[in-house]
């Protein structure tokens, strides 16, 4: 298969991707369309960036266009669930991109804004839903939609959806939904609790998996710099000052911390934005239109806000904490490498977070390069056997390593550019 023509596409559709500048599919469009054109329930193991929104996209569009009736009232024919409201807004943007010589009724449900606006929305019905559960829940819940007619159900970014608790939603979701539909599943790792949700969803479903569950992206360059907890804002601020950092996402496992840094780079002459939930809906979109633009170099993200950061040429990211879920480590690196550019992810690592680092490791099958030529290596954390914080509810606090700063080793150098504060930090990233 060499081409979107291949594939059958109905002529709206055709139209609209030579318009977009889609010729060739991309390894999970190619594997899935086929299959879901065919009716077949659908496991898609792929990670952020590899084309999946269109896989699932232009065969629901296909459908809606040979199958035309009516939506019914209060409901949809076509749900999109995503777990956050930043990658449910852009996901419905690519439904109304593709759909543009078809006419298409579509919402966005989420919360963080008021419900008026989305209750009428769906007072008529809408050919496409794209919805974050826990708002879609309430909104059933108080009688305002009705998904009983719906006929096809996408689940995309299931293990994200897991990770942030949203595993009882979606079972009270789909205890609603009609028997007879055809469901898709969209993951970036295939733990045993997806292998679980897969099973009591899907019916004789077609898997297609374009990378290994849990493996990263080949193109990312990935490095791990040891350091103290007290430390860290002064290695980031040497990092993101290199000429080679473009643009880059930093993660941190607090809000409050995404907060402090972005602040702590702005006074050091590094324009940075912080995204996480206690931001409205108007200051994140300000935000990710400030970063897609180039005006705002860094943004500060914590894991949950960071799902719809979906930017090609994000050159760099940079973990502040390391995640506590070593999934969550793959999705955060995923940001980079886009659109078959290069890309590099540095994180930093204290002394009770050394733990979560071979977790991480064990996940991803192999040890992350160690770079110590720099001004804030820590032996004590590269040696730590420290248990790391129980963290509840998804967050979590960040040590200070309680050691003192130790002295540089032999490990590797990265050769990416100049910038930084010193001689050695030159060397970094």
């Amino acid at each position: 298969m060499t081409s979107f023509a291949d594939l059958k596409l109905a002529e709206p559709l055709q139209r609209a991707l030579h318009e977009e500048g889609y010729t060739t599919p991309t390894p999970i469009q190619a594997g899935a369309i086929p299959h879901l054109l065919g009716g077949r329930d659908l496991l898609g193991l792929a990670q952020t960036g590899t084309g999946k929104t269109a896989a699932f996209a232009l065969p629901i569009l296909h459908h809606l266009l040979t199958h035309r009736r009516p939506a019914p009232a209060r409901g949809a024919r076509a749900l999109v669930l995503a777990p956050t409201r930043e990658l449910a807004a852009q996901i419905d943007e690519s439904f109304v991109a593709y759909a543009r010589h078809m006419r298409l009724s579509h919402a966005v449900i989420f919360g963080g804004v008021g419900q008026g606006r989305q209750v009428e929305a769906m007072r008529r019905g809408v050919d496409v839903l794209v919805a974050a559960p826990g708002r879609l829940l309430d909104l059933m819940g108080q009688g305002h939609i009705d998904l009983s007619g719906l006929e096809i159900l996408v689940l995309d970014e299931a293990d994200r959806m897991l990770d942030m608790g949203f595993v009882r939603d979606i079972r009270r979701i789909v205890a609603q939904l009609p028997r007879e539909r055809q469901t898709l599943l969209f993951s970036a790792t295939m733990p045993k609790s997806i292998e679980e949700l897969a099973h009591s969803l899907l019916r004789d479903p077609a898997t297609v998996q374009v990378t290994p569950p849990s493996s990263t992206v080949d193109r990312i360059r990935q490095a791990v710099m040891f350091v103290e907890g007290a430390d860290k804002k002064a290695a980031t601020l040497m990092l993101v000052e290199s000429p080679t950092v473009v643009r880059a996402v930093v993660f941190t496992l607090m809000k409050h911390e995404a907060n402090k840094v972005a602040e702590f780079l702005n006074k050091n002459g590094i324009t940075a934005e912080a995204i996480h939930g206690n931001k409205s809906q108007g200051a994140r979109e300000r935000a990710m239109a400030g970063f897609r633009s180039g005006a705002v170099k860094v943004l500060v993200a914590t894991d949950i806000a960071a799902r719809g950061i979906d930017v090609d040429d994000v050159s760099h990211v940079f973990n502040y904490d390391l995640p506590n879920v070593p999934e969550s480590y793959v999705h955060r690196i995923g940001r980079t490498a886009r659109a078959g550019r290069d890309g590099w992810a540095v994180s930093l690592c204290d002394a009770e977070q050394r733990a979560w680092l071979r977790d991480i490791e064990k996940t991803i099958g192999k040890p992350i390069p160690v770079v110590d030529d720099h001004p804030y290596h820590s032996t004590a954390a590269q040696n730590s056997t420290m248990r790391p914080p129980v963290l509840g509810g998804g967050g979590g606090g960040r040590g200070r390593g309680g050691q003192p700063q130790g002295g540089r080793g032999g490990g590797q150098r990265l050769h990416g550019g100049g910038g930084g504060r010193s001689g050695h930090a030159r060397r970094v990233a």
